[in-house]
C-alpha cells in the first residue's frame, strides 16, 4: 500500500487557525538550533492549531547517487519471533519547523517535538545532520526524529526521558533487509488522514491503561498510567530516491503475497521498518489534550536518515537480519551468545 499524502493540497490548517511566530524551545538544555532563528519561544498557548505560515511547496525527486536493487526472498525463510533493535532518543527541543515538508521556511509548519539530531531545524540537510550532536544513545545516530507536539491545555507535553524507537522487519524474510541510505527521508502518516487511515498505519494507535486501538487520544486515562501512541512506517523503498514530492510516494508498506509480507515490485527494497512508541506523562481526564496538528488521528511523524553508517549496518546485520531482540547495543538478552554489536558507550569498536 502506497500512501498518498494530502501534505500538498495547500497550507496545513489545525484547531483554531491561529498565525505564530517563530521559535525554538530546548527541553533539556542541551539542544542547538544551528542556524535556526534565535527568538524567544513562543507564548504557551501560541502553538494552538496555528496555520501553516506558507503552503506547503512541491518537493522534488531526490535521486540517490548509486541506485539499490532488492533482495529476493527466500521461499522460506528461517523463523524468527523478534527481529527488531531499538534506536531509543530523548526529545531535544520543539519548533514550529519542518525540514523534509518545508524546507528552508522557519515557522511554516505546526510545532514539532524534535529527538534525536540536536541541530535539526528548518534549514538542515543530510551534511549539517551529520555534523550535529545527538540525543539518542548511539552516538552513531545522528538522524532527526520528529512529531507533532502534545498539549495539554495550552501547556506543552514532552515525552519523558528517552523514547523507543524500533527498527524492525516489516516483511516475512528479515534476511533480506537492507540498512538505510545516508539522507533517505520520509513523512509518516498525515495530519489530513481519517481515523480509519490513522489505525490503518498504526501498531496500536493511542492507548492508555487498558484501553488500546484507539484513533484518537483517549477521554480519560487511569490515574498514574501514562498516554502511549505507537505508529509503524512504511519498509519498502523504490532503490532509486531519497525523497519525493509528496514525500512518500518513495516509500511504501509492505503487501501479502501467499500469506507473506512482502515487497511490491514497484518498491523492492526492504529497509528497516521505523515504529514510534511515544509515552507522555498524562492521566485522568485528558479531555483538553490535544496534538499541534489537531485530533489524535492527525498523529504523523518524519524520519531524516544520518546515521553513522558502518553502525547502523551491523546492527541490522545483527539483529534485525539475525533475526534477534536487540536492545540499543545491539544485545538480545535470551540469545547472549551471540555478544553485543556496541560496546558500553554504545558504539561500534572500530578495527
Amino acid at each position: 500500500m502506497i500512501r498518498r499524502s494530502r501534505w500538498l493540497s495547500g497550507a496545513l490548517i489545525a484547531a483554531s487557525g491561529t498565525l505564530v511566530a517563530s521559535g525554538l524551545t530546548v527541553m533539556s538544555g542541551t539542544a542547538s538550533a544551528g542556524d535556526a532563528p534565535e527568538t524567544e519561544a513562543p507564548a504557551a498557548d501560541a502553538h494552538q492549531g496555528h496555520a501553516a505560515l506558507q503552503a506547503a511547496p512541491p518537493g522534488e525527486w531526490i535521486p540517490v547517487d548509486e541506485p539499490v536493487e532488492g533482495i529476493e526472498p527466500l521461499e522460506n525463510p528461517p523463523f524468527a519471533e523478534h527481529r527488531e533493535f531499538q534506536a531509543n532518543c530523548a526529545p531535544t527541543h520543539r519548533l514550529p519547523d519542518d525540514p523534509i515538508v518545508y524546507p528552508g521556511m522557519p515557522g511554516a509548519s505546526h510545532f514539532h517535538t524534535f529527538m534525536g539530531n540536536d541541530s535539526t531545524h528548518a534549514g538542515s540537510t543530510t551534511e549539517s545532520l551529520l555534523a550535529g550532536g545527538t540525543s539518542c544513545l548511539a552516538p552513531g545516530d545522528r538522524s532527526a526524529y520528529w512529531m507533532p507536539t502534545l498539549y495539554r491545555g495550552d501547556e506543552a507535553v514532552d515525552p519523558r526521558g528517552v523514547q523507543v524507537i524500533y527498527y524492525k522487519s516489516g516483511i516475512r524474510d528479515h534476511t533480506s533487509v537492507r540498512p538505510f541510505p545516508t539522507g533517505l527521508r520520509y513523512v509518516v502518516g498525515d495530519p489530513f488522514q481519517s481515523a480509519e487511515e490513522f489505525l490503518d498505519g498504526s501498531v496500536e494507535g493511542w492507548e492508555c491503561g487498558d484501553s488500546y486501538n484507539n484513533a484518537d487520544i483517549p477521554a480519560h486515562c487511569p490515574e498514574g498510567s501514562q498516554l502511549n501512541v505507537r505508529y509503524q512506517a512504511p519498509s519498502c523503498w523504490d532503490g532509486r530516491h531519497l525523497d519525493s514530492p509528496d514525500h512518500q510516494s518513495h516509500m511504501s508498506y509492505p503487501v501479502v503475497v501467499d500469506g507473506a509480507d512482502v515487497c511490491p515490485t514497484s518498491h523492492p527494497v526492504a529497509v528497516p521498518m521505523v515504529e514510534f512508541k511515544m509515552a507522555f506523562p498524562v492521566d485522568g481526564d485528558l479531555s483538553d489534550v490535544h496534538l499541534s496538528s489537531g485530533r489524535g488521528y492527525s498523529f504523523h511523524y518524519d524520519v531524516f536518515n544520518a546515521w553513522d553508517e558502518p553502525t547502523l549496518a551491523a546492527m541490522v546485520e545483527q539483529c534485525i537480519n539475525g533475526g534477534l531482540q536487540c536492545d540499543p547495543r545491539g544485545y538480545d538478552q535470551y540469545n547472549p551468545e551471540h555478544g553485543a554489536v556496541l560496546d558500553e558507550n554504545y558504539e561500534l569498536p572500530r578495527a
